[in-house]
Parts: structure tokens; C-alpha cells; sequence
């Protein structure tokens, strides 16, 4: 487990991060979310060790983390850090040295994660030949090649075609099997909701938001969208009812309460054929909009 405790960080007058509680749990995938300047960058720096912490905690396992600790996670910066001049190998090789890995060892691991990225062929190459594309696979290559404990990347997926961003879906999600943390931001919500297990999203510096996906998209009040074959205005007026939107043969309603919803649906039935009556499930974006507003 990765964890922050009321993390707080400020720029002059500026609270950028705000007693951020963030939990990253080993074995599942954590999405960060947020509009510019939210906090993600300045929070996950500060996991990191990039940037100092002006109040509160990071934990790893339970206790304060270290710099040793820090050194066994794999991190993948917004602003890329590779030296376009180095042959691609030999700047691997070099990162992997940084993190303890021999030389042998690190050639060896960035050979296998090269071929697997489709750039083997292109191993000797300065990093400044390749496109931006596979600049990034090189950049996710270093942060995966010393078998990290924990995986901080931010924005990984930024300007990725489709197939690379399944490479890179398929590596990340290799080691959240694995039992690693893994907290990734990104501004493509549906590619989040897609792969993460949970989600934290954060708005003016504060964490608004976070847990399982699947549970932050349950509302409090189930929403169900009823179809009719006549038009459906009459839902206005029927007891128990939130009459969400309606637009000719269909509406968006809450209810009160079940039998609310029974007395709805037994309606509905008495006027002619039901096409659908169904709960609606709202998207991450719907909920991000509403939780971030």
C-alpha cells in the first residue's frame, strides 16, 4: 500500500496540493484525474521525492516512506526525461544502473522490453531519431526496467496512437497483477474507466473524490430511463417521481422510493407497451463533472 495522509504542498500564497489523502492499494490500477493545475503533477513529485512535502505524510507499507524506499519505484514524469543525444540502449543501460541494476543485467532487461515495444531495431538510435510515440515507449521501458515496487506515471498515455497505448495498457496492467501500487493520471476519462480498478480525482488542489469505480458510479438515487411508444410527458406529474429530462417517448426519472418505481412501471404499462425500463449507470466523465464542479 502507497498512501498519502493530508499531503500539502504551496507555491508562495498558493495551496497547490491540500491535505491530499490518497490511497494507492498493491494489485490494482489507480486513476488520477483532474483538469490543469489540479494537483496531480505537484502530488505525485512529491510521492516521488521530486518535490519537498510542506505538510503531511507519505507512507509506504505503513510507515514514513525513505529515499530508499523511493529508488524502487518506477516513475514516468509529465515532462519527459530523456537525452535526446544518447543512443536509446546506452541511456537505458545508464538509467538501469541508477537503480541498482549491473550493467549486464540492465542491457539485458532493456533488450526484452524493447522487442516487446517493437523498437529492438532501433536500440541504437539517439532518442532524438524517434518519433514522439516511441520516445514514450522508451520512457515507460526505464521506468519498468528495474522490476519497480510501485509505479508512479504521469500522463502515460498522452499523445499515444491506439496501438501503443495498448502496449502500454498491457505492461501496466502486468504489474498491477503482480501486486504492485500502481497510480497513473491521465485526462482520457474513458480510457481510465476502461482499465482502472479505482479512481481518485482531484479539483483546486483537493482530493473530492476516490475508491472503486464501479462503486463512485452508483448514485445515491438510482436514475432509470423509461422508453414508451407514446409520448411520455404524463411522467411529469406521477407520485413519487423526479422527472430528470423527458423528451418525447423516453424520460430520465428518480425515485422516492420502489414502489415509486412499481407504480411508475405499472402505469406505463396501463397507456400501451413499455420499449424500456432500465437503471442508468452514469460514465466516469458524468461523474467527474458532477464531483469536480
Amino acid at each position: 500500500m502507497l498512501q498519502t495522509i493530508d499531503l500539502t504542498r504551496r507555491f508562495g500564497d498558493l495551496s497547490a496540493v491540500d491535505q491530499v489523502s490518497l490511497d494507492v492499494p498493491g494489485g490494482l490500477l489507480t486513476g488520477f484525474v483532474g483538469a490543469n493545475g489540479a494537483g496531480k503533477t505537484t502530488t505525485m513529485r512529491m510521492i516521488t521525492g521530486v518535490l519537498a512535502v510542506h505538510g503531511g505524510s507519505v507512507l509506504w507499507q505503513g510507515r514514513p516512506i525513505t529515499a530508499q524506499d523511493r529508488r524502487r519505484f518506477g516513475y514516468m514524469p509529465e515532462e519527459r526525461g530523456l537525452y535526446p543525444k544518447q543512443p536509446v540502449l546506452d541511456q537505458l543501460v545508464y538509467l538501469g544502473r541508477l537503480t541498482g541494476l549491473s550493467s549486464a543485467d540492465a542491457r539485458r532487461r532493456a533488450g526484452v522490453l524493447l522487442e516487446r515495444f517493437g523498437l529492438g531495431a532501433r536500440a541504437r538510435d539517439r532518442v532524438e531519431k524517434l518519433s514522439l510515440g516511441n520516445q514514450q515507449r522508451v520512457q515507460i521501458v526505464a521506468a519498468v526496467l528495474a522490476s519497480p515496487v510501485a509505479l508512479i506515471l504521469d500522463e502515460p498515455f498522452s499523445g499515444l496512437d491506439p496501438v501503443a497505448v495498448e502496449q502500454m495498457a498491457g505492461v501496466v496492467r502486468e504489474h498491477a497483477a503482480s501486486g504492485l501500487p500502481v497510480l497513473f493520471s491521465s485526462h482520457q476519462l474513458d480510457l481510465v474507466e476502461r482499465l482502472c480498478d479505482r479512481v481518485a480525482i482531484m479539483s483546486a488542489g483537493r482530493l473530492v473524490t476516490q475508491g472503486r469505480v464501479d462503486d463512485l458510479r452508483r448514485t445515491p438515487t438510482a436514475r432509470y430511463r423509461l422508453v414508451l411508444t407514446g409520448d411520455a410527458g404524463w411522467v411529469r406529474g406521477a407520485a413519487g417521481v423526479r422527472a430528470l429530462d423527458v423528451d418525447g417517448v423516453s424520460a430520465l426519472v428518480e425515485f422516492e422510493d420502489a414502489a415509486a418505481g412499481r407504480n411508475l412501471l405499472s402505469q406505463a404499462l396501463d397507456r400501451g407497451d413499455v420499449r424500456e425500463f432500465s437503471p442508468v449507470i452514469p460514465s466516469l466523465t458524468e461523474l467527474y463533472k458532477e464531483v469536480a464542479a
